[in-house]
């Protein structure tokens, strides 16, 4: 309760920010906002059920390219492209994890990376379609205010966490939890292993794909190097390592905080990409935990 009510005072002083800073710093934020909740939607299926999704732009990807394809040729609005976005998501999901959570060790890993790999040499294949490595400009976008798209994002943000925090804090996050910890034990104990996990991947598609297809109608734009790229996919799972694994919260912190760093070293040019894999892999190294892992420890 104490961690819900500190995120959600959070959450209403950066509703204020509008009104004190300009629209470059909004328009910063508002793109962290969208990478949080890539990157909680990430902590719920590797920090509760143990699996790693190397490929989590696979399901992003899949969102974004439904929604935009839809607003491009078809012009849908954009709640319905949204809407579209996410149910394609967890279907694609669905397909990949069906066979894949039957994999054990590294497999599951592989076969979500192979899964971000083909999907961008569809995209390349069907360029004249989907507008290959260049992209798709959209004929829609949520808003051409700074102030309302960062207030979109934060909503959309805030809602997302929420949700996210009850569902790992809830007795199926917990019996999750325990599946990720020891599937064997788990399934003894009478606990669907496989269901679990397989809701697991199904609400994480969904976060997944509601958030591409956000993020490409604020851009309006959707192009492979914006959602399936795979240095997308590797700064999600550092956001989430940064934040603290299995805190949900955490990641959303993660995400922020590599979006402002890197923003704010880009006068070092390439060397800002070397500083941020450091001091991302110190904190690895030395403070497994994350951010609010260290807090946690700290106030125990």
């Amino acid at each position: 309760m104490r961690t819900a009510l500190i995120a959600l005072l959070v959450a209403v002083l950066l509703a204020a920010f509008p009104f004190v800073t300009g629209e470059y710093v909004l328009g910063l934020l508002t793109l962290a906002f969208y990478f949080a909740v890539f990157a909680m939607s990430w902590d719920l299926l590797f920090g509760f059920a143990g699996e790693v999704n190397f490929g989590p732009s696979f399901l992003t990807g899949i969102g974004a390219y439904a929604a935009g394809l839809l607003n491009h040729y078809a012009y849908w609005p954009i709640p319905a492209c949204v809407a579209a976005g996410a149910v394609a998501a967890v279907l694609a999901g669905v397909v990949l994890a069906i066979p894949a959570l039957k994999l054990r060790g590294p497999y599951f890993g592989l076969v979500t990376l192979v899964a971000v790999l083909m999907l961008q040499n569809i995209i390349t294949l069907f360029a004249g379609v989907t507008g290959g490595e260049i992209g798709l400009d959209l004929p829609d976008v949520l808003s051409i205010d700074a102030a309302t798209n960062y207030w979109i994002a934060l909503g959309f943000m805030t809602i997302s966490g929420a949700v996210l925090f009850g569902l790992s804090r809830s007795s199926a996050g917990l019996i999750l939890q325990a599946a990720g910890q020891d599937a064997i034990e788990a399934a003894a104990l009478g606990f669907n292993v496989a269901k679990h996990k397989l809701a697991a991947f199904c609400v994480s598609a969904l976060f997944s794909g509601l958030s591409g297809a956000m993020l490409v109608f604020y851009m309006g734009t959707v192009s492979v190097g914006t959602v399936v790229d795979l240095a997308v996919g590797v700064q999600v799972i550092i956001a989430t390592v940064l934040g603290g694994r299995r805190t949900i919260l955490g990641a959303a912190i993660g995400a922020v905080f590599l979006i402002v760093a890197g923003e704010l070293l880009r006068p070092l040019g390439q060397l800002s990409t070397f500083v941020v894999s450091g001091f991302a892999l110190v904190v690895i190294l030395f403070v497994p935990g994350g951010f609010l892992g260290a807090f946690g420890r700290r106030r125990a």
